[in-house]
């Protein structure tokens, strides 16, 4: 939060408010495995913890999908290459 100057009690309140909204709802906490206090409060953390591992599954699987084709064509570039010097 930041050391601004309130002039009037409503604002000092509307910026504590404002502070605990975002630390709370859209802040991520390292210590509660990235995830809002807001999520685990409300039990949803499971769910979000099981969707992310599921998402960097599919993300890992697919780069190694995406490796191998590259192999595959430099592979075959390089026999193509090959066959052209002979």
């Amino acid at each position: 939060m930041k050391l601004d100057h309130y002039y009037a009690p409503e604002e000092l309140v509307k910026a504590l408010e404002k502070f605990v909204h975002r630390y709370n709802n859209e802040r991520y906490h390292e210590s509660l495995n990235n995830l809002t206090p807001a999520d685990v409060y409300y039990g949803r953390g499971d769910l979000i913890l099981k969707e992310r591992a599921r998402l960097k599954r599919v993300s890992l699987h697919n780069r190694r999908m995406e490796y191998q084709r590259f192999k595959m064509a430099k592979k075959s570039e390089n026999e193509k290459n090959s066959l052209v010097l002979n």
